[in-house]
């Protein structure tokens, strides 16, 4: 971590068992960035379709993922997939009938009915 050199804001992604044994860490944060965030995502740009931040380091290290617009979803999310289940045992945001009324994309049309 000694050859990180400054940045405009640092993330540490940990439990709260992580952050306690782990405290050295911080004081190194300190001296890295003048924004330091724990279990967060730094935004400061819209998140829209549109937006994308990546390509080539240092922009990104993997260039298949962005951290900002809605592409980023990618990044921070493990996909699961629920096969054969009966409605009754469905996250809300996967029930046919859509009590959340969340937008969803059907059959290639956004619907939130």
């Amino acid at each position: 971590m000694k050859s990180l050199s400054g940045q405009l804001t640092s993330t540490i992604l940990a439990t709260e068992n992580d952050m306690e044994t782990h405290k050295d860490i911080w004081s190194i944060q300190q001296s890295l960035a003048g924004r330091i965030l724990v279990n967060d995502v730094p935004t400061g740009v819209e998140v829209c379709s549109s937006m994308v931040h990546g390509g080539p380091y240092p922009a990104t290290s993997d260039a298949r993922f962005t951290s900002v617009g809605t592409t980023a979803i990618k990044r921070w999310v493990r996909p699961v997939c629920y096969q054969g289940f009966p409605q009754q045992f469905l996250p809300d945001e996967l029930k046919d009938d859509n009590p959340l009324k969340i937008w969803r994309l059907i059959d290639n049309e956004w619907v939130n009915n």
